[in-house]
């Protein structure tokens, strides 16, 4: 079978919740053995639930496949010993305790990592950076959504901020992360050397704010919630049919023409009002009122369909379970299933050494006696620290079943 792009990387993974295991399983996903340390009561989203299934819940399954798993005491000095024997053999180390954590445990990058081991890279996925007004507070999503803007340009006009539906400043800030993380390992080719990365969420959701803040920045306004509409593009926006929601994209004036002429309206296309981009948006209002009577009486599927054909961008506006079930999904294989396990696919298809999905998300501390043997430590060594309550799981077998 061939192997994964990373495989032969190893990642030790101290973070948890989303933003750090979300970037760990991209890099899982592609070939890395990813170690997920976890403290003696588990990553916390083992309990963010219902739903739960095998006692995980769906929020920690969706964030943690490919993985192994061994629980650490990391705060007592005997743990701190064992992260260290970990890091001999990583390539990676990622985190996202609170800044001065890592430093407290006598882990930190600038006083013992980057001495004892120089090509290790290490990835710090914080709320708001080290320093600066706001440096050092942890930070949530909904939180940093809140905070930078996002909230305020997501929703209806007249209903105020809205949380955007999921987490997007963590997975963004995940896979900013990940190709962060690579950018390093490729400099380190160069180099031989390791560094340091720091991943703010909060620098993440400025960065993500496009064009909402390109259009601030140009303008000197205040972008504000345009609901479906697009605050740059006319017809950009969702309208009803007999059968259902469906979204128009259209971009330019060709596809503009080709949907006036599906809808047997060509003459909308050569309307003063609508003639460019510029005048649509002039008149977003009276297009909108025409369109919305143009599509009112056509079945949603359909019209898809037809769009789709002549070059307009259009989709049915449908819920979360159908998207899943919807024969494109099934066909991409971005619904996979392995035993009791169920996910999203890999997005990104490699022609040579493509990614896989290799094992379920871990139960806790299921890999710890397999991980402590391969480090090199002995049953007895093994028994010892478990007893003093240093490593955990490592007497229960591969199934996390004692």
């Amino acid at each position: 079978m061939t192997s994964g792009p990373l495989t032969g990387i190893r990642v030790v993974d101290l973070s948890r919740v989303l933003g750090g295991p979300y970037c760990t399983q991209v890099l899982a996903d592609y070939g890395a053995d990813i170690i997920k340390i976890e403290p003696p009561q588990g990553d916390e989203t083992r309990g963010w639930g219902p739903p739960f299934k095998d006692g995980l819940s769906a929020y920690f399954s969706g964030a943690n496949r490919n993985k192994r798993s061994i629980g650490i005491d990391v705060g007592k000095p005997e743990g701190r010993t064992v992260v260290l024997k970990l890091l001999e053999s990583a390539d990676v180390l990622v985190h996202n305790f609170k800044s001065g954590t890592l430093e407290k445990w006598g882990l930190g990058y600038d006083q013992v990592l980057q001495a004892l081991f120089p090509k290790l890279v290490l990835c710090h996925v914080t709320g708001f950076g080290a320093d600066g007004p706001l440096g050092g507070h942890p930070g949530y999503d909904a939180v940093v959504q809140a905070m930078t803007g996002l909230m305020s340009i997501n929703g209806d006009p007249g209903n105020g901020p809205v949380r955007m539906g999921t987490p997007v400043v963590d997975i963004g800030t995940g896979l900013i992360a990940c190709n962060a993380i690579l950018a390093a390992l490729i400099e380190r080719g160069r180099s031989g050397l390791g560094q340091k990365i720091e991943v703010p969420l909060y620098d993440c959701a400025i960065s993500m704010l496009h064009p909402q803040a390109a259009n601030a920045l140009m303008s000197g306004k205040i972008p504000v919630a345009t609901g479906n509409g697009h605050p740059n593009i006319v017809p950009y926006d969702m309208f009803e049919t007999r059968t259902g929601k469906i979204y128009l994209a259209v971009g330019n004036n060709g596809q503009f023409a080709k949907l006036c002429a599906v809808l047997k309206r060509p003459d909308i296309a050569v309307d003063a009002r609508f003639v460019d981009n510029a005048a649509r948006i002039a008149h977003r209002r009276e297009l909108g009122e025409l369109l919305t009577q143009c599509l009112a009486e056509l079945e949603a599927e359909t019209l898809e369909h037809m769009l789709l054909n002549a070059g307009v961008p259009t989709g049915v506006v449908r819920n979360v379970s159908e998207a899943l079930a919807h024969p494109h999904t099934i066909h991409r294989n971005m619904v996979v299933k392995m035993g009791n396990y169920s996910g999203t696919g890999i997005p990104a298809l490699f022609g040579r050494t493509p990614g896989s999905i290799r094992s379920a998300p871990p139960s806790f501390g299921q890999d710890s006696r397999c991980i402590l043997l391969e480090s090199g430590y002995s049953e007895a060594q093994i028994a010892q620290m478990e007893e003093q309550a240093i490593v955990f799981g490592a007497g229960e077998n591969e199934t996390g079943q004692v």
